[in-house]
């Protein structure tokens, strides 16, 4: 395709991002500086859905572009727009006093759905879980414990468990003092030996009670760690409904259940700063043919991420996208 029929292509591509309605030949001379004339844009666009570039969603309306026609965009047009001393700054102030990893990826993900106005996803790093504070034990019924866990960002998680050798609440006063001694400042993903090897040191006649209490812990923590994506903006979604049809309900469920995004998160193949653009069908999910996604690497095998409709602003979200990977890249080494 040569340049003048790219340029077209960016400048329809453009102006429906910003008007949400079908660009036509007329209103492409009056907002853009072309330098031809009307039927040479005529003939162009003619050409460009010839190729299955623009589409025209019903007669004697102007023309909207292709999932094809984004992605070429994305490859030869769209200019990536730097961020704005102010931006930077504000990236900067929010990100660099996070307390750990764990608030880094929280505020992270907020930033980059107010920046951005999509719905925002971030891939915990396989290796920097949040590491756990304080274990709480707390006695409710005879037979039942109430187990919480506080990591370090202040978070708690808690789960109400059976217990088959109930003990006095003494007892699990002192079983938590143990536990703590043996598992604060641990990752959630690292608990399997340091509570084996606490109960090892248990006299046998102790270990059942003790080892009750241990397996709900790690099966919390377990859960914990599952919780492998932090999301925000997905309120974003309802500003696109109309971009989505009457297909918003099976993206808000895949949003919510999150099995799809942690596959689009593993096939990721991007270095820490590099970006990758996925675009309706290239998604390979029912739910997301008329979404598109925009991903970077910040670490080894972790991305961040935006979602949201196939019209959107591909040279801010890239830009955007990008900055925020490099700049959590960087706190991180």
């Amino acid at each position: 395709m040569d340049d003048r029929k790219l340029q077209i292509l960016g400048a329809i591509v453009e102006d429906y991002v910003s008007t949400r309605e079908p660009v036509g030949s007329k209103s492409l001379l009056e907002r853009h500086e072309l330098g031809v004339s009307a039927a040479t844009v005529r003939n162009d666009m003619s050409v460009l859905e010839e190729e299955g570039l623009i589409h025209q969603p019903h007669t004697s309306a102007g023309r909207v572009p292709t999932d094809k026609g984004y992605r070429a965009f994305v490859d030869h047009v769209a200019t990536v727009k730097p961020l704005s001393a102010a931006e930077k700054r504000a990236i900067r102030a929010l990100l660099e006093d996070a307390g750990d990893v764990e608030e880094l990826l929280a505020r992270t993900v907020r930033l980059l759905a107010q920046l951005t106005q999509q719905v925002a996803m971030v891939q915990y790093p396989a290796r920097r879980q949040a590491r756990i504070r304080h274990v709480e034990l707390v006695k409710v019924a005879d037979s039942l414990l109430l187990v919480v866990l506080i990591t370090e960002s202040g978070r708690v998680d808690q789960r109400t468990v059976p217990v088959l050798a109930g003990r006095p609440a003494e007892y699990y006063a002192v079983l938590r003092d143990q536990l703590n001694r043996a598992v604060a400042g641990r990752e959630v993903t690292d608990l399997a030996a340091p509570l084996t090897d606490y109960l090892e040191t248990l006299p046998a006649p102790e270990r059942p009670a003790a080892a009750e209490v241990a397996e709900s812990l790690a099966a919390l923590a377990a859960t914990r760690a599952e919780d492998r994506i932090m999301m925000a903006g997905t309120a974003n979604i309802a500003r696109s409904a109309q971009d989505f049809a009457r297909d918003v309900e099976p993206l808000l469920d895949v949003l919510e259940e999150q099995l799809v995004l942690l596959r689009l998160f593993t096939e990721m193949h991007v270095s820490p700063g590099d970006v990758e653009v996925r675009i309706g069908s290239e998604l390979h999910d029912r739910a997301l043919h008329q979404a598109a996604l925009v991903g970077a690497g910040y670490g080894a095998g972790s991305h961040l991420a935006i979602l949201g409709p196939s019209r959107m602003d591909y040279a801010a979200g890239i830009s955007t996208v990008q900055a925020i990977a490099r700049y959590v890249s960087r706190f991180l080494e």
